[in-house]
């Protein structure tokens, strides 16, 4: 006589436990997941960071190295003059204003283009105002360098006279995985044109105020 065999299914406890398992396999997934993609975030946002500071680094040694004379520090910018066509004049096309805006807190580039070659004076640089009348009346160009960075600061090796400087230093604040981190550039004057200065160092000898 044979005998039958019945199938038998899962009990209430097995079905519970294999429930249990399954959810501890997946919250375990998730959790691996979950880091995976924040350090792949960090990770991101470190290189973006990188690249933003290695390229600043670039542009501002570069404009420092060439320029002729640190011109001016009014408000919270930076007047440089970054070349000189041969006639010994400041002119409009060769300034450049290094921005760290009203709270120190980022760092960019403001050029200007005049089609008419007018010149200023060191004396006129010195004054704010003289910024906003370029902004109205030449077509400028803004080229961002750090947009987001805190406490950024200006300092050289002639605090007492900025034209006679051949040494400029930029430093500031980066934030970097919850992290403050304080960087600095700095960079020398290799075409520093100081024979161009009155012995005051307040004006050119040739070409500016009197």
């Amino acid at each position: 006589m044979q005998r039958m065999r019945h199938a038998r299914g899962l009990t209430l406890i097995e079905l519970m436990v294999g429930l249990l398992v399954t959810s501890i396999i997946l919250s375990a997934v998730a959790t691996l997941a979950f880091a995976l993609s924040s350090a792949d975030r960090v990770v991101g946002d470190t290189a973006f960071t990188q690249a933003q500071l290695r390229q600043a680094t670039l542009r501002l040694s570069e404009l420092i190295g060439q320029c002729k004379l640190l011109c001016a520090a009014p408000g919270n910018d930076l007047v440089v003059w970054r070349a000189d066509e041969g006639d010994n004049k400041i002119d409009v096309n060769e300034l450049v204003y290094i921005e760290r805006g009203a709270d120190a807190n980022m760092l960019q580039l403001c050029q200007f283009s005049s089609s008419d070659h007018s010149s200023k004076t060191l004396s006129e640089l010195a004054q704010p105002a003289t910024k906003s009348q370029l902004i109205s009346s030449y077509d400028k160009t803004y080229i961002p360098l750090i947009p987001q960075c805190r406490n950024v600061t200006f300092s050289c090796d002639e605090p007492t006279v900025l034209t006679r400087a051949r040494l400029l230093t930029i430093s500031f604040d980066l934030t970097e995985n919850n992290e403050v981190h304080r960087y600095e550039i700095t960079t020398a004057l290799r075409a520093w044109a100081g024979h161009l200065l009155n012995d005051a160092g307040d004006a050119l000898v040739l070409a500016d105020d009197d």
